[in-house]
């Protein structure tokens, strides 16, 4: 998924939209407009998005950097019976993918909260 399309998505409750990058990397560009940050190494990592979700069956949207934990964070999430999972590959700097959402000029939330 495109990060323009991840961003309607997640502002209509469509998808429930986690940014897994870590705290210094929320610092150093925001988190995206409607995304929940959870830190992909973190122990509650898994139980942290089934608290977010708003229901069993919303679709869970990972987004990191450049799309490389991503791809591998929506394996684990499956795994863990998290389902649908959807990547969103462009991430936040770009990537052969695309632009990604800085380069997109979508909304950003300061970190922290």
């Amino acid at each position: 998924m495109a990060p323009d399309e991840a961003h309607r998505a997640a502002a209509r409750g469509e998808i429930l939209l986690v940014d897994i990058r870590r705290p210094d990397e929320w610092s150093d560009t925001g988190i995206g407009e409607f995304a929940v940050p959870l830190d992909l190494r973190s122990d509650g990592f898994i139980a942290g998005i089934l608290a977010a979700q708003e229901n069993k069956a919303q679709p869970v949207a990972v987004i990191c950097a450049r799309g490389v934990r991503s791809a591998r964070t929506t394996l684990r999430l499956v795994e863990a019976g998290i389902s649908p999972v959807i990547d969103v590959p462009e991430g936040m700097l770009g990537s052969r993918a695309g632009p990604g959402w800085l380069a997109r000029h979508l909304p950003t939330v300061s970190y922290p909260l």
